[in-house]
C-alpha cells in the first residue's frame, strides 16, 4: 500500500507538470522511480510508458476542450513517425539489456544521453529563438521518427526534447508545441506497449501497480490541461525551463550514484 501511494503521488505530480509543459511526465517519472529503486529498469520503463500514454489521452482531450487548434495533417505526420520510432526504440532498449551484463550499464547510457540532450534543450530555450519553418509532411514524419526512437529508448516519453524539436524545426509557439508533443508521446508509447503485448506479454510485470499509476496519470493529465488554459506562453516557458533544470539535477545524481558504485 505504501508503494502504491508513493507511485500515485509521483505519477500525479509528474503528469500534471508534464501535461502543462508538454514534457509528458515520463522525463520526471523515469528518474524518480529509478531513484526510489523499487523495481527493475525494464519494469520502470513499462510503468513510465503506461503513465505517459494514459496522460496523453486525458491531456489531449482537455486541450481540445480548451479550444487549442490542431492541424491534423501535421499531427498525422508526427504520429506516423513516432509510431514507427517507438517500435524501433523499444527494440534497441531490449537489445541493449540483452547485450550488457547488467541494467546499470544501460542506465548509464540512458542518463548520459538524457543529460546531454536536456542541457542542449535548456540552453536553446534560454538563449536562442532561432528556428526553421519547415512545412513539408516528410519532415514531420522524420522528426516524429527521431523523437519516437529517442523517447522510447530512454523510457521518458520524450516531452522536453519533443517540445524543443517542434519549436526548432517548425517555429511553433510553445503552447502549440506542447499539444503536438503529447500527440507524439501517445503514438510512441502506444507502439512500445503494443510491442510488449504482442511479444513477451505483460505477465512479467507487477500489474497491481497500475491501480495507482493509471488513475494518477489520468488525473494528472486532466489537471495539467486545466491549468494550461490559465497560463500564458511566458509562464509555460518558464515552468518548462525550471522543470528541465530540476530533472538535470536528478539525472546527474542518479548517474553519479551508478558511477560511484564502480569506483
Amino acid at each position: 500500500m505504501k508503494i502504491l501511494l508513493i507511485y500515485f503521488v509521483t505519477v500525479f505530480l509528474s503528469n500534471t507538470v508534464g501535461a502543462l509543459s508538454g514534457m509528458g511526465g515520463g522525463v520526471i517519472i523515469k528518474p524518480a522511480l529509478d531513484f526510489l529503486g523499487y523495481h527493475s529498469l525494464n519494469t520502470i520503463a513499462f510503468y513510465s510508458s503506461v503513465a505517459v500514454f494514459t496522460m496523453s489521452i486525458s491531456s489531449t482531450y482537455k486541450q481540445y476542450q480548451n479550444g487549442i487548434h490542431i492541424q491534423w495533417k501535421k499531427a498525422a505526420g508526427v504520429s506516423m513517425g513516432s509510431l514507427i520510432g517507438g517500435m524501433i526504440g523499444d527494440l534497441l532498449l531490449n537489445r541493449a539489456l540483452i547485450a550488457t551484463s547488467n541494467q546499470e550499464q544501460v542506465q548509464m547510457i540512458q542518463y548520459s544521453i538524457m543529460l546531454v540532450t536536456l542541457i542542449l534543450v535548456l540552453l536553446y530555450n534560454q538563449f536562442s529563438d532561432w528556428h526553421f519553418q519547415f512545412k513539408r509532411s516528410s519532415v514531420f514524419v522524420f522528426v516524429g521518427l527521431f523523437l519516437g526512437i529517442l523517447s522510447t529508448f530512454l523510457g521518458i516519453g520524450g516531452g522536453p526534447i519533443n517540445v524543443a524539436c517542434l519549436i526548432f524545426f517548425f517555429g511553433m509557439e510553445i503552447k502549440s508545441a506542447t499539444v503536438y508533443s503529447i500527440i507524439t508521446i501517445f503514438f510512441s508509447q502506444l507502439a512500445k506497449l503494443g510491442t510488449i503485448a504482442f511479444s513477451t506479454g505483460f505477465a512479467g510485470f507487477d500489474l497491481t501497480m497500475l491501480w495507482a499509476i493509471i488513475p494518477a496519470a489520468l488525473l494528472g493529465g486532466y489537471v495539467g490541461g486545466v491549468f494550461s488554459k490559465k497560463m500564458s506562453e511566458q509562464h509555460v516557458a518558464q515552468l518548462y525551463s525550471f522543470v528541465i533544470f530540476l530533472v538535470i539535477l536528478l539525472n546527474s545524481y542518479n548517474l553519479w550514484m551508478i558511477v560511484k558504485g564502480y569506483l
